[in-house]
């Protein structure tokens, strides 16, 4: 059992993988231009920016119903490229919050966003808003904001639990482009079904480091890819090797 220990490849896959996520982040720190998937969500953002500047109505952005965690940071940084896109239209964001310090930091990225877009004057305080840190208070408030602003695209990235299907539906009945991502797999389902366009599971972070193109994000997902690939590939060629093998040399790597 020892020397089955000391072969079983499943003892040093995890440092394989870590050490291609490393290899990508180091690369992606030194400049190396390194290509992850673009999703088709990607491409609906500029269509739904471009819809709400025709329309002359505001885009929704809601990062969730969670503090401080790495989806809800991720999701600031969509908002900060979203509102950088909406500037250059001199469109307005609209961004709902449930929780105080995701307030002081969402407030400081759409001003930098409009700022260096060279439209400071559009960016408006009022715009980022706290409304309440108790989840059905908090949808109320949104579905509110949406109804009274009558916005012509949404976006739902982050953590949502119950309320993701209330906000979903309130946008489909006005009309907007819907764009969601999520990590919350429970939620998934009811993006799918009310939203335009959804970002599954793992693809949330793809969208992020695509969009953000910050090293470490960028690094991370391109490692990830590879080490899937490298996978992939280690089992079929493992399995197909197996099946050609004589009799004798399978029962040997079976008792391994």
């Amino acid at each position: 059992m020892e020397h089955a220990k000391l072969l079983s490849i499943y003892t040093y896959l995890p440092w394989a993988i870590a050490a291609i996520i490393g290899a990508g982040i180091f690369m992606a720190q030194a400049g190396r231009s390194l290509h992850i998937r673009r999703l088709p969500a990607i491409d609906a953002i500029e269509e739904a920016v471009g819809r709400a500047t025709e329309m002359g109505r505001p885009i929704l952005f809601v990062p969730g119903l969670a503090g401080v965690d790495v989806p809800t940071f991720q999701a600031v940084a969509i908002a900060g490229h979203i509102a950088r896109l909406a500037a250059a239209y001199r469109t307005r964001v609209l961004m709902p919050l449930s929780h105080p310090v995701i307030f002081t930091m969402a407030e400081q990225v759409l001003k930098e966003a409009y700022a260096s877009a060279g439209a400071p004057d559009v960016f408006r305080p009022e715009d980022v808003r706290f409304l309440s840190d108790q989840q059905f208070a908090f949808a109320s408030g949104v579905v509110g904001l949406m109804n009274r602003e009558r916005i012509a695209t949404a976006f739902f990235f982050g953590n949502f639990a119950a309320e993701a299907l209330i906000l979903a539906e309130t946008g489909q009945t006005l009309g907007a482009i819907q764009i969601a991502g999520t990590p919350s797999t429970l939620q998934i389902p009811f993006f799918i079904a009310a939203c335009d366009f959804t970002v599954i599971g793992e693809e949330y972070y793809a969208v992020t480091a695509y969009l953000t193109r910050e090293p470490i994000l960028l690094g991370s997902v391109w490692g990830q890819d590879l080490s899937r690939i490298s996978l992939a590939v280690l089992v079929f060629v493992a399995s197909l090797t197996y099946q050609m093998m004589p009799a004798g040399l399978k029962a040997l790597f079976s008792f391994y």
